[in-house]
């Protein structure tokens, strides 16, 4: 069964927090929950970007996601 929407916000904000890389890829929080499908969690990843809880994170050629303090720390910036 699927997670409802504040406990995959959670779940992709543990998993952001905890990861050795300060930035991950969409795929890299489709583990959080199984049996959603990839949309939603696309869908929520960016909603989560809205409400500022994640960042987006750009190489130049593909957008990766991060909690705003560790991408900045990652970077040099205050």
């Amino acid at each position: 069964m699927a997670l409802d929407i504040e406990a995959l916000k959670n779940a992709i904000e543990e998993k952001a927090t905890k990861s050795p890389k300060p930035q991950l890829y969409i795929k890299d929080f489709y583990a959080c929950d199984p049996d959603s499908k990839p949309r939603v969690i696309k869908n929520v990843a960016n909603e989560m970007v809205r409400e500022g809880r994640l960042m987006f994170w750009s190489s130049g050629s593909t957008t990766m996601y991060g909690i705003p303090s560790r991408i900045q720390d990652e970077e040099g910036e205050e």
